[in-house]
């Protein structure tokens, strides 16, 4: 009899938010390792983000859905309240318990950065006695910011309330887990380092795993047109994903070498680099963060920032319409760049320009799915463009060639029905069933 499994992810499809990601493509492989799910989620209307409902052709029909209302970001709005967790907490938690006071579920999965969700945990656990995994795709308590001195999404005053809750509700929560999932090794050697008293076996690293139906459901899907015209003469460079101030070191290492690299290829002219889906802000409110980096540099003529998100799939359409795909990663060592497997499945000549410390250069170099340039912290720009000027022209000769170098048997390890597996494991001890 399959074991099931209550999920609570509030920004579940229809939403298109990167944080959903490891349930949505982990749900058609649960059943053939014996678990089955029932998802807990926010009405889409209560949810500030784009909406997708391509998104809900990748879930299977068959798993159940639980959605609940929330206080609306347009009243909460007017007093600096945008935070889902804190604006669905009650409703999740009223829903959670109903679904769990019927009993019949082993394990609650908590798979999401809306993190006051996560202080449900301990809350239920103590009522009917189920454990419950953590998922951390991003740090709940941070330093990055007060670090380097970068300024936090949504300003100072957002961060620093978000942290004196995460600084209270993050010990309680780590310490009841039955396990923590992290995208990053960084994760758990800091939550070791301030929870002592805790295992290290309580701890896996899980990246996300790659969909490879998702980029079969997308082959001979038209790209958005309002991005680029695939034939209007140009050679067109995609990055699709956020944009942010911390990858700043990383961008000015790029558009120095593109800078240099002008000055003797020719056909650098005809070069137009597209960023995709930036910011998370709505269009009025959206900051562009790209654009004064290239301008900097002198190439923002070459370059394009498009902040608005586009839907999922039109994504992974885009990435294989283009000459070639960039991935541009974080100053920061924790970052997890996930958005590695779809461009690296779009079969695209690919550069990727990463610290040295993140899992995804090493994904990319262990399937030879393209370059990789690792970055250090604190690297100078000029050592950086130095680095990349020659992987730039590599890539000017090899754009829009078919990727044929890319070892899929090793790329095996990293899709999405390889990671459930590794999960599946995990919901597995926590529930205390025997392994066979």
């Amino acid at each position: 009899m399959a074991r099931r499994v209550l999920i609570v992810s509030p920004h579940f499809p229809p939403v298109n938010a990167p944080d959903h990601q490891r349930v949505r493509m982990s749900l058609p492989y649960l059943a053939e390792n014996g678990w089955q799910a029932h998802v807990l989620a926010v009405e889409p209307a209560f949810v500030e983000g784009v909406r997708d409902p391509d998104l809900l052709q990748t879930i299977p029909k068959e798993v159940p859905v639980t959605r609940v209302g929330a206080l609306s970001p347009r009243l909460t709005r007017w007093f600096g309240l945008g935070n889902l967790g804190i604006r669905a907490l009650r409703p999740l938690d009223r829903a959670g318990q109903r679904l769990l006071v019927g009993g019949g579920f082993d394990v609650v999965y908590f798979s999401t950065t809306v993190f006051p969700a996560m202080s449900l945990g301990p809350r239920w656990k103590g009522r009917f006695a189920v454990p419950y995994v953590l998922d951390l795709q991003d740090p709940w308590v941070s330093d990055y910011y007060q670090r380097t001195g970068v300024r936090p999404p949504g300003g100072w005053g957002k961060f620093r309330f978000s942290q004196w809750l995460a600084r209270r509700a993050e010990p309680v929560a780590v310490r009841g887990a039955g396990h923590t999932i992290s995208v990053s090794p960084s994760y758990p050697a800091d939550l070791l380092a301030r929870y002592p008293d805790l295992d290290a076996d309580r701890f896996s690293v899980l990246p996300f795993g790659a969909s490879e139906a998702d980029a079969a459901l997308v082959r001979g899907r038209a790209a958005p047109a309002h991005v680029f015209n695939p034939g209007d003469g140009m050679k067109h460079w995609v990055y699709l994903g956020r944009g942010g101030a911390d990858m700043a070191p990383a961008l000015r290492g790029l558009f120095l070498a593109l800078s240099q690299l002008r000055q003797t290829r020719a056909e650098v002219q005809r070069l137009r680099l597209h960023f995709v889906g930036t910011s998370y802000a709505p269009a009025n409110r959206a900051e562009r963060t790209i654009d004064p980096v290239a301008q900097e540099f002198g190439v923002g003529d070459l370059v394009k920032e498009h902040t608005e998100r586009i839907p999922y799939l039109d994504g992974l359409a885009l990435l294989q319409a283009s000459d070639a795909i960039l991935v541009i990663g974080s100053d920061d060592p924790a970052y997890s760049a996930s958005k590695v497997y779809p461009c690296i499945m779009a079969r695209r000549p690919l550069l990727a320009l990463l610290h040295e410390a993140s899992l995804a250069g090493k994904v990319v170099r262990d399937c030879q799915a393209g370059a990789v340039f690792s970055f250090r912290s604190h690297q100078s720009t000029a050592e950086m463009a130095a680095a990349i000027k020659p992987l730039l022209e590599t890539l000017l000769d090899q754009a829009h060639a078919p990727c044929v170098a890319t070892d899929w048997n090793a790329f095996q390890a990293y899709t999405a029905r390889a990671m459930t597996q590794r999960q599946c494991a995990i919901f597995n001890d926590v529930a205390g069933v025997k392994r066979p």
